[in-house]
């Protein structure tokens, strides 16, 4: 069952950040469904999050998406290559968001070792955010879809885990200082070997 718009406007990001561990994302790119189980997100928390696009209340053609209201896709591309998957939560002007990860590849595996011309270790198809937008046919094409319809989508099929089973650590890749460098907002499952590194 689709997760419901009611799911992605609340205005607690980082809960919704633990909340998508276990969910099952879809994508359904030239008639082609791939997809599998999140195992790693981290939070954005608007513009009070150093880490953010939308710190400071900035606001530029290339964040545009984050200040929708919450269940439609924010893509953008890091390092001039890597399209990443971002997914707008909260209210409108809110600019709240969670990056995804890594999944646990588990639909169209074959589609998703063609797109990332890596047919040795599956482990690696969808472990970090750049590997996980190729490998689910995404680019910047793909922003602004809304999570209702039938191209992008998250599944609700019951998983539920214990605070003992998901870790929270540092985000990647904060190259900054102060609190929201080291601010744990970065979740994923314990012990998964589809979860990108670092562990810690």
């Amino acid at each position: 069952m689709k997760l419901p718009l009611s799911f992605y406007q609340r205005d607690d990001v980082i809960l919704i950040a633990k909340e998508l561990l276990g969910k099952y994302l879809y994508t359904n790119i030239d008639g082609k469904i791939t997809g599998g189980m999140i195992v790693e997100t981290e939070a954005y928390n608007g513009p009070d999050d150093r880490g953010s696009h939308a710190y400071n209340n900035k606001r530029t053609p290339r964040n545009e998406m984050m200040y929708n209201h919450g269940g439609v896709v924010y893509m953008y591309i890091c390092y001039g290559i890597h399209d990443m998957l971002n997914i707008v939560t909260g209210t409108e002007d809110s600019s709240h968001a969670v990056l995804i990860r890594a999944i646990e590849p588990l639909t169209g595996i074959e589609t998703m070792r063609e797109r990332r011309n890596l047919f040795s270790n599956d482990n690696r198809l969808c472990q970090g955010p750049g590997a996980l937008g190729k490998a689910l046919g995404l680019n910047k094409s793909h922003n602004g879809i809304g999570l209702q319809y039938d191209i992008i989508w998250m599944d609700d099929v019951g998983l539920a885990f214990t605070e003992d089973q998901v870790k929270a650590s540092p985000r990647v890749g904060m190259n900054f200082e102060g609190p929201y460098k080291t601010i744990p907002w970065r979740f994923y499952l314990k012990g998964n070997k589809f979860v990108s590194k670092p562990h810690s």
